[in-house]
Order: structure tokens, then C-alpha cells, then sequence
């Protein structure tokens, strides 16, 4: 069922009012008419099952018919820090992110990333990315729209990440697959873990070196080298596997 997601003031007890690109993308693109059903989230984790009344103008009147008892967000926050990639593969990147359970989208520019933005660039491409970031959320059924923050120096996403309980920098020379399972396996739901992944031709030793001084632990995602587009959903894959099998184990031990 398609989603949307609402601001809580357009929402009243029983009646939400969608405006903007999401009722031309209802309406036009869709083709939804009334009498459909569409579920609503207020990105505060609150999911209603709505029913499209009518079209008004530029917006859409939908009567709410229940809320609904939705959780689809990880029990931890991930926060990937991506090496500014070539052409448009963040868009691919942070779309991926977002249905893999990412809570928040860092771009960063390493040592080697081919790509340079300014200001003014760098604001433009944010605005694609958190629109192309919302669409994700609405399509995987988030219960929040994940932030993408604008570039940053690496610098600058060592110290946004120092606040996390677990940051992790996968490695192409950083060998011992037992080492990074226990780090894995000793990451825990409601622990929030940051994952920094490097652009075409990797990260440089004195980067990795900076990154371990900040607190961060390298870590292999395997024999293979991964590319720059690839490394971080693996990466997003593992701890999504491991935070809700671990969370569904609490569950039933307290049962």
C-alpha cells in the first residue's frame, strides 16, 4: 500500500490534509482516486490506514479510518558517513540507505574523492538527496524520513560521530573475520552506531589511523574488495540482521 507522510499539524483526529508534490504524485502519477486507501505517517512514528476523500485544488482530503500498529524502524540508529562518490551514485546510495534502515545520511569528502562541492553546489545537491530520500522512506514504509545532511570535511564527520556509542570504518587492509564478528555481535539494540565508508580508491592509512584515534574500529566486510556504492549497504545489511535478530531474542527471553 502506498505511503505518505504528513506534517502532525496537517493531521487532525480524524481527517488529514495532504499538499504539495505527494497530491500531484497521488493524483496524476498514481492515479489514485477517491475511495482508495493510502497509509499516512506524521514521521514521528505514528502510521495511519487513511482513505482518499477528495481532491480539493491543490490538495487531497483523506478521512483517517484507524492507527495503525507499525515497526518498521531499526532499534538503533545508523548513521552512514559515505565518501563523496563519482556521477550520481549518491542518489543510488543514499535511496539504498534509507530501505536498509539508515537514520541519517553523512556525505563526506575524503583525501581521494574526485568530487568537489562548494557551498552552493553542495546545498543543491542536499535538496536531491533528501527528496530522493523521502520517496525511499515513503516506498520501504519508514516511520521517519532519515536526514541527509550537506558535505562535510572528514574531519568534520569524525566529530559528529563522536557522540555515537559504536563507530565503525570497514577496512580493505584490516584483516581477522572474528575480530570484526565480536564487534559485531557486541553492538546492542538502542546503541547508536555510525559507519564510515570511503570513496573510489579507499580511505588513505593516515585517515584510517585518524579515524581509530577518534574511537573508531576497523573492520573487514570480507576477501573481497567492495566498491564505494557497495560497501556501505553491506555494511547496513549486517547490523540490520544482527540489531533485529538480537532484538527479537530480548523479546522473547522476556516473555
Amino acid at each position: 500500500m502506498q505511503q505518505f507522510f504528513a506534517e502532525p499539524s496537517q493531521i487532525t483526529e480524524n481527517r488529514i490534509r495532504l499538499d504539495g508534490p505527494d497530491v500531484n504524485h497521488m493524483k496524476n502519477v498514481l492515479r489514485m482516486k477517491p475511495g482508495e486507501d493510502v497509509r499516512v505517517n506524521d514521521g514521528c512514528g505514528h502510521t495511519y490506514l487513511c482513505c482518499i476523500a477528495s481532491y480539493e485544488g491543490e490538495g487531497a482530503l483523506l478521512d483517517v479510518l484507524k492507527e495503525l500498529d507499525a515497526d518498521t524502524e531499526l532499534p538503533s540508529g545508523i548513521w552512514l558517513f559515505q565518501g563523496l562518490p563519482k556521477g550520481d551514485k549518491m542518489d543510488w546510495i543514499v535511496q539504498k540507505a534509507v530501505e536498509l534502515g539508515a537514520f541519517c545520511v553523512v556525505p563526506f569528502a575524503a583525501k581521494r574523492s574526485v568530487v568537489k562541492l562548494d557551498h552552493k553546489k553542495a546545498a543543491k545537491k542536499q535538496a536531491r538527496w533528501q527528496a530522493i530520500a523521502k520517496g525511499a522512506a515513503e516506498q520501504s514504509g519508514r516511520g521517519i524520513i532519515p536526514e541527509v545532511k550537506e558535505p562535510v570535511t572528514f574531519a568534520h564527520a569524525l566529530e559528529a560521530a563522536s557522540d555515537l556509542d559504536v563507530v565503525l570504518i570497514p577496512y580493505e587492509m584490516e584483516e581477522g573475520m572474528e575480530a570484526t564478528a565480536r564487534i559485531i555481535e557486541g553492538i546492542r539494540p538502542g546503541q547508536s552506531v555510525g559507519i564510515f565508508i570511503g570513496p573510489e580508491g579507499g580511505f588513505e592509512e593516515e585517515e584510517v589511523a585518524l579515524a581509530e584515534h577518534s574511537g573508531a574500529k576497523p573492520v573487514t566486510l570480507g576477501k573481497r574488495i567492495l566498491r564505494t556504492e557497495t560497501a556501505g549497504l553491506a555494511a547496513l545489511s549486517i547490523l540490520m540482521y544482527h540489531l533485529e535478530s538480537a532484538q527479537h531474542s530480548l523479546i522473547m527471553r522476556n516473555e
